[in-house]
Formats: C-alpha cells, structure tokens, sequence
C-alpha cells in the first residue's frame, strides 16, 4: 500500500514519534507505514486521515498484486 503519509507529516512539520503521539501508535509504526512494510489497521488509518483533514482515499492507495 502506497501512502502520502511522510509528505503530509513532513509538511506539517512533525516528527515520525510526535505523529506517532498524536495518533496513539508508536514512532516505529509510523514509520513502517512510511515505507510501506506495515498496513495500517482501518482504526489507524481513519485516526491519520482525521488528523490530517482528509479522507482515507486520499491518504493511502490501494496497489493490486
């Protein structure tokens, strides 16, 4: 799964472990979502969209084996 996530982060100007903070899971998380060696749980994903003003659509896509 392909994610905006380090783009979004990084133009907020908040570190993997203060996203991490805000959003209830560890820096590690945030960052194996960032490289993509981790898919976030649906709960997670709703948690960073919301944070982020925007919609789970638009954060992350979907890539077909």
């Amino acid at each position: 799964m392909n994610s905006k996530v380090r783009e979004l982060r990084q133009a907020a100007g908040l570190s993997q472990a203060a996203l991490g903070e805000a959003v209830g899971v560890s820096r590690q998380t945030i960052n194996a979502v960032e490289t993509g060696r981790y898919d976030p749980s649906l709960t997670l994903a709703a948690r960073l969209a919301r944070h982020f003003g925007s919609t789970i659509e638009e954060i992350f896509d979907v890539v077909e084996d």
